[in-house]
C-alpha cells in the first residue's frame, strides 16, 4: 500500500455555511452546517455534542469535557483545544491545522481520515484509541502517548516525537518521516512502520535502548 492510498479523504463541506454564534453547548447538541468565527466556550461540560459539516476558527474549547463527541466533515484552524477530554470520541473527515491540542485526552476513541497540521499536540493522550488513516504533519507530539492504540495507515511527517509512548501498540502500514523519535518508549511496537534510511539511521540510539544495547566507549 502506498503513501498515496493512506492520504486521510477531504472534509465535504457545502459552498455556503450558515455563521453563527454558540453561547455554550448542551447535552446531545446537534451543530450542522455551521461555522463559528472566534468565540469562548472554554471548560463546557456535554455528553453526546455532534458536529457535522462544519467549520471553526478561532473557537476557544480549553478545559472542556465532552464524552461520545461526534465529528464529521469539520475544518478547524487556530483554535484551542488544550486540555479537552473527550473519552470515546469519534471524528471522521476532519482538517485540524494550526491550533493548540496540548493535554487533550482522546482515550478510546476513533479518529478515521484525520489530517493534523502545524498543531501543538503534545502532553496529549490517544490511549486504546484507533486511528485509522491519520496524518501527523508538522506536529509537536512530545510526551504524548498512543498506549496501546491501533494505528492503521497513520503518518508522522516532519514531528517532534520526543519521548512519545507507543508501548503495546499496534501499527499496520505507518510512516515516519523526518521525526525525532529521541527518548520514545515502547520502540518495539514501532515494528509494521516504514521509515527512510536516513532516519533509521539517525534513531540509532533509540533502536539500541529499545534492543538493550549497550554503547562501548570509541578506544
Amino acid at each position: 500500500m502506498g503513501s498515496a492510498e493512506i492520504s486521510p479523504r477531504p472534509a465535504d463541506l457545502p459552498a455556503q455555511l450558515e455563521r453563527g454564534e454558540v453561547m455554550a453547548l448542551s447535552h446531545d447538541a446537534a451543530l450542522t452546517e455551521l461555522e463559528l468565527l472566534g468565540g469562548e466556550l472554554c471548560a463546557q461540560h456535554a455528553s453526546g455534542v455532534r458536529l457535522r459539516a462544519v467549520r471553526l476558527t478561532g473557537v476557544d474549547l480549553s478545559g472542556s469535557r465532552l464524552e461520545h463527541l461526534q465529528i464529521n466533515h469539520a475544518v478547524i484552524a487556530g483554535c484551542n483545544l488544550a486540555n479537552v477530554q473527550s473519552p470515546r470520541a469519534r471524528i471522521e473527515m476532519a482538517e485540524i491545522r494550526d491550533s493548540r491540542l496540548t493535554g487533550i485526552q482522546l482515550t478510546e476513541a476513533t479518529l478515521a481520515d484525520v489530517t493534523l497540521r502545524g498543531c501543538r499536540v503534545d502532553l496529549a493522550s490517544f490511549a486504546f484509541s484507533r486511528l485509522e488513516r491519520v496524518t501527523f504533519e508538522d506536529c509537536l507530539l512530545v510526551q504524548s502517548d498512543f498506549l496501546q492504540s491501533t494505528l492503521q495507515g497513520v503518518r508522522f511527517h516532519g514531528c517532534d516525537l520526543t519521548q512519545v509512548d507507543f508501548r503495546e501498540a499496534q501499527l499496520h502500514v505507518c510512516e515516519f518521516r523526518g521525526c525525532d523519535l529521541t527518548g520514545a518508549q515502547g520502540a518495539a511496537s514501532l515494528r509494521g512502520a516504514a521509515m527512510a534510511w536516513s532516519d533509521i539511521v539517525a534513531m540509532a540510539g533509540v533502536w539500541a535502548q529499545a534492543l538493550g544495547i549497550d554503547v562501548l566507549e570509541e578506544e
